[in-house]
């Protein structure tokens, strides 16, 4: 399966960059091919400026700049999202990625008030992430970036498109073997892809 992993962190020390080597490294090992992109390393520009805006809705010229992430993200059969969330949401790096790559034409098509789907070769999305919220605190809050992703993101796919979840709670409070114990569950998960 061709698998494009985008990866959103600044810090190459990361906890979160141990989260992306341990779902590369199992993919690989399960014979998938591998496509990844390192927003933070790329200099992604988030923003989205006047003139893209103005072009939003006019496709093909709303893939100016972005053309090489729209032909992996249309190359692609699953889709993995590597990051951590902040204040309950989306790095600002990823929104942008969102905002300025998942436009018209690309992921989805707008007509007689309806959303048509435009990336159906995606079978799976998988999200790997850390909070630093305990668990009650991210029930409380509503889980924003697990909304966005299941009930926007996912539907711009194919109907039956399957989402995977893998998360860590408590991260600022972990010590090395709970860490541990976390990326041998990563491991064993995308194994099974």
């Amino acid at each position: 399966m061709r698998v494009l992993v985008i990866y959103c962190h600044p810090r190459p020390d990361s906890f979160c960059a141990a989260q992306r080597d341990a779902v590369i490294a199992s993919l690989r090992a399960a014979g998938h091919q591998i496509t990844q992109r390192d927003l933070y390393a790329e200099g992604f520009s988030p923003a989205m400026t006047a003139e893209e805006h103005g072009r939003y809705l006019d496709a093909p010229a709303n893939l100016q700049g972005i053309d090489d992430h729209v032909a992996a993200l249309r190359a692609t059969e699953a889709l993995v999202l590597v990051y951590p969330t902040w204040w309950y949401g989306l790095p600002a790096m990823l929104k942008g990625w969102l905002d300025r790559v998942w436009v018209p034409g690309v992921t989805f098509a707008l007509g007689d008030g309806a959303i048509e789907p435009l990336l159906t070769n995606i079978r799976k999305i998988a999200v790997v992430t850390s909070y630093g919220s305990p668990l009650w605190l991210l029930w409380y809050v509503g889980w924003g970036d697990y909304k966005l992703i299941r009930r926007g993101l996912r539907r711009l796919c194919a109907k039956g498109c399957r989402l995977d979840w893998l998360y860590l709670h408590d991260m600022d409070r972990r010590q090395r073997p709970a860490l541990s114990r976390h990326l041998d569950k990563i491991r064993a998960h995308f194994s099974r892809w």
